[in-house]
C-alpha cells in the first residue's frame, strides 16, 4: 500500500498493492494547516513519549512498595491505556488475623529463642530471613507481646518500690524522734508547758489568727511552723494548735520547748489529752476500726496485689496505696471533728503537714465566706492539666446507683492542704452527721463508693458548704508532678507536696525540695546528729 500526499495537504491517495490500482480520495477539510502546526504537534508528541518513559523507569527503579515523589506523581496521573494495574493500600489482611489471634504469656525472664528481644534485634531477622507476611505478623506480635509483659513487670515494680519508699518511716526521722524523746526525758528545759501560762487565755482568743496543725512526723511540722512564723507580718498574733498522737507527744514538745518560734503562740496536745476525745465512742475511730478490717479482708497484703497477672498496672498502683499508713491514722481523719475539738474558736485554718508557707496568712481572716463552711481552691480550672483536672468522678464510683444519684460527675473537686473552716456555720450544719453516714455506707459497700483517703468522703459531707478561694493561696500536685514549674512553685503563697514523693524522702524531685528543706536548720544538734541533709 502506498500513501500519497498532496503538497497543499488538501488530497490523500491511497494506493492498494497487487497491481490493482485504485484511488482513493480523502478530502481534508478546507482549513489551511501550516507547516507551523505540525512542527509543534511533533514536538508535544516528543515530549509526551518522553515523560512516559521517565514514568516507566522510576516505576521500575521504585518498585511496588516504595514510592518517589515523582514516581508517585507518575502513578496518580498516568492513563490507563499504559496497562498498569493499580496498587492497592493498606495492611495485608493475614497481619490483622495474626494480630486478633489469642496471646500467649511469655516469661519475662526466659522469653526463648524465638521471639526476637529489640527493635534491632527484630529488623536484623527480618532482613536475614525475608520472611512471608504472616510470619513477619507472627514474629512481631511475640516481640511486643513481651515487651509489653517486661513494661508491666517494671511499672509494678516501681510502684512497689514507690509504696515501699513512701509508706516507711526515713531512719533519720526515727532518730530525731527517739534523741527527742530522750532528751524530754533528761532534760526539764524540754518540758516547758505549751504555750506558758500567761499565754493560755490566747488559745481562746477569736481576735488572734488559729491554726491547726495534725501530725505525728516532727521535722515536718517544724518545717510548717517556721515558714508560718517566718513569713508572717505579725507574728504576735499567730496561734498554732499542734495535735499529735500519744507516741509523738514528748518529742513533739521537746523540739518546741527548745526551738521556740517567738513571738508566735505554740501549743502542743495529744488527741488522749482532748476531753471530747475520751468521753465515749467516738464515730470516726470505729468507722476506722471497720475500714481497717475491711480493707485486709478486700486489698490482702502487697505481695497478692503485686502478684496478680490481670489487672492494670494503675489499679495494683491503688491497691498498693490503700495499704499506706496515712489512711489508717488519725491525724488523717481528725479535721472533720474541729467543731468538737475547739468549741471556742469561731474560724481556723487546718494545715497538712506536706505544706510550706511562703507569704502572710493573715489576709485569709478577712475573706468573706458567704456563709460557707469550708474555703479551698478548687481543682479542675489551672493551666496544669496533669494536676488541675480534679472532678467528682476522679474520685466517686459513679458506677454505684447510690453516688450516681445524689452528685454530678462533672462537679469540680477542690482540696484539701490548707483550708480556712467556719467552725460557727459548721456547727449550725450537718456535716459530720454526713461524713459519718456515708462512711458508714461505704464499708456496707464493701468499700466500693469512692478511692481511698478523706477527700472522697470530705468532697461528699462539704457539698454544697464549699467557698472557692483564689488558687494562689494553695499550690498542689509537688509530690507527684515531676514537671511542677519551679517559678509557679515560688510564687505560690502555699505549695503542697501532696503525693508520693514527700520532701522528706529521698525519692523527691530534685529541683523541688529546696523549697521545703530552706526552712531545716542543718547545724541544730539533732539534725545534724541524725544525719538529715537537705538531698
Amino acid at each position: 500500500m502506498q500513501l500519497h500526499i498532496s503538497p497543499s495537504l488538501r488530497h490523500v491517495t491511497v494506493m492498494p498493492g497487487k497491481g490493482v490500482r485504485e484511488f482513493i480520495k480523502v478530502k481534508v477539510g478546507s482549513r489551511k494547516v501550516s507547516y507551523k502546526m505540525v512542527f509543534y504537534f511533533l514536538l508535544l508528541l516528543m515530549f509526551l513519549l518522553r515523560f512516559a518513559f521517565v514514568m516507566k523507569t522510576l516505576d521500575t527503579i521504585d518498585g511496588e512498595t516504595k514510592c518517589s515523589s515523582i514516581g508517585c506523581l507518575g502513578k496518580k496521573l498516568r492513563p490507563r491505556i499504559l496497562g498498569r494495574r493499580r496498587l492497592e493500600s493498606g495492611v495485608p489482611e493475614v497481619i490483622y488475623q495474626v494480630f486478633e489471634e489469642p496471646g500467649v504469656s511469655k516469661d519475662v525472664k526466659n522469653p526463648g529463642p524465638d521471639v526476637p528481644q529489640s527493635l534491632e534485634e527484630f529488623m536484623a531477622e527480618m532482613k536475614d530471613s525475608r520472611p512471608d507476611a504472616r510470619t513477619f505478623a507472627i514474629k512481631l506480635k511475640s516481640m511486643i507481646d513481651y515487651l509489653e509483659a517486661r513494661t508491666r513487670t517494671a511499672k509494678i515494680q516501681e510502684y512497689l518500690y514507690r509504696h515501699v519508699a513512701s509508706s516507711s518511716i526515713p531512719k533519720q526521722l526515727h532518730c530525731l524522734a527517739l534523741r527527742l524523746a530522750n532528751e524530754h526525758a533528761t532534760n526539764a528545759a524540754a518540758r516547758l508547758q505549751l504555750p506558758s501560762a500567761e499565754q493560755v487565755p490566747y488559745l481562746v482568743d477569736n481576735s488572734f489568727f488559729h491554726f491547726v496543725l495534725a501530725s505525728d512526723n516532727i521535722l515536718a511540722a517544724a518545717v510548717v511552723a517556721a515558714s508560718l512564723v517566718h513569713n508572717s507580718l505579725r507574728p504576735e498574733k499567730i496561734v498554732l494548735h499542734v495535735i499529735t498522737d500519744k507516741k509523738t507527744h514528748s518529742p513533739m514538745q521537746a523540739w518546741f520547748s527548745l526551738h521556740p518560734l517567738t513571738p508566735a503562740i505554740i501549743e502542743v496536745k495529744a488527741l488522749h489529752h482532748f476531753d471530747w476525745f475520751t468521753k465515749g465512742k467516738v464515730p470516726v475511730l470505729e468507722a476506722m476500726e471497720k475500714d481497717q478490717k475491711a480493707r485486709a479482708q478486700f486489698r490482702g497484703g502487697q505481695s497478692a496485689i503485686v502478684a496478680s497477672n490481670t489487672e492494670k498496672p494503675r489499679i495494683i498502683a491503688a491497691k498498693l496505696q490503700a495499704l499506706s499508713p496515712k489512711y489508717n491514722s488519725l491525724m488523717n481523719h481528725i479535721r472533720i471533728h474541729l467543731p468538737e475539738l475547739f468549741p471556742s474558736l469561731n474560724k481556723v485554718v487546718f494545715l497538712d503537714d506536706d505544706i510550706v508557707i511562703q507569704t502572710d496568712l493573715s489576709p485569709l481572716w478577712e475573706i468573706d465566706m458567704n456563709g460557707k463552711v469550708n474555703g479551698a481552691v478548687q481543682t479542675c480550672k489551672g493551666d496544669d492539666k496533669f494536676v488541675m483536672s480534679k472532678r467528682f468522678k476522679n474520685y466517686l464510683n459513679f458506677s454505684h446507683p447510690l453516688i450516681a444519684e445524689n452528685f454530678d460527675p462533672e462537679e469540680c473537686a477542690w482540696a484539701y492542704g490548707m483550708n480556712i473552716f467556719d467552725l460557727e456555720a459548721w456547727r449550725k450544719s450537718n456535716i459530720s452527721q454526713t461524713y459519718h453516714h456515708w462512711l458508714q455506707k461505704n464499708l456496707k459497700s464493701d468499700l466500693s463508693l469512692w478511692q481511698l483517703g478523706t477527700l472522697p468522703p470530705g468532697l461528699i459531707a462539704f457539698h454544697g458548704h464549699v467557698h472557692i478561694i483564689d488558687p494562689f493561696w494553695h499550690m498542689l500536685g509537688l509530690g507527684y508532678q515531676e514537671n511542677a514549674s519551679l517559678a509557679d512553685a515560688e510564687n505560690a503563697g502555699v505549695i503542697h507536696f501532696n503525693g508520693r514523693a514527700k520532701p522528706w524522702l529521698d525519692i523527691a524531685f530534685p529541683h523541688l525540695q529546696p523549697l521545703w528543706s530552706k526552712y531545716i536548720n542543718f547545724s541544730d544538734k539533732f539534725v545534724k546528729s541524725c544525719h538529715v541533709r537537705a538531698t
